[in-house]
């Protein structure tokens, strides 16, 4: 049996994404800004493979992961929570809340 746990960093923006400007988004990068404060210590999250992410290798990348990692855009039209996790179970929203 395998499990999954997922792990879903709200707002913890990872760089713009294309529609970002749709959204008064634009520079968005809200890891970069909390790591160049020089107080961001994520052991944990940086072991599962997160500066391994194409865009926040400034992090350290992991020779050895102990995670699956990824970064994604959304299908649906919006840039809510509720929009981001309604994707993550399956629904793609056509319509912007």
């Amino acid at each position: 049996m395998k499990r999954i746990f997922l792990i879903v960093l709200d707002s913890l923006g990872a760089g713009a994404l294309p529609d970002a400007a749709m959204f008064e988004d634009e520079g968005a990068f809200t890891i970069k800004a909390l790591h160049e404060t020089g107080e961001l210590r994520i052991p944990n999250l940086r072991a599962l493979g997160l500066g391994n992410i194409e865009g926040i290798s400034f992090l350290g990348r992991e020779e050895k992961p102990r995670g699956a990692y990824c970064r994604i855009a959304e299908r649906s039209n919006g840039k809510d929570t509720t929009t981001g996790h309604w994707e993550i179970a399956g629904i793609i929203s056509e319509k912007q809340f």
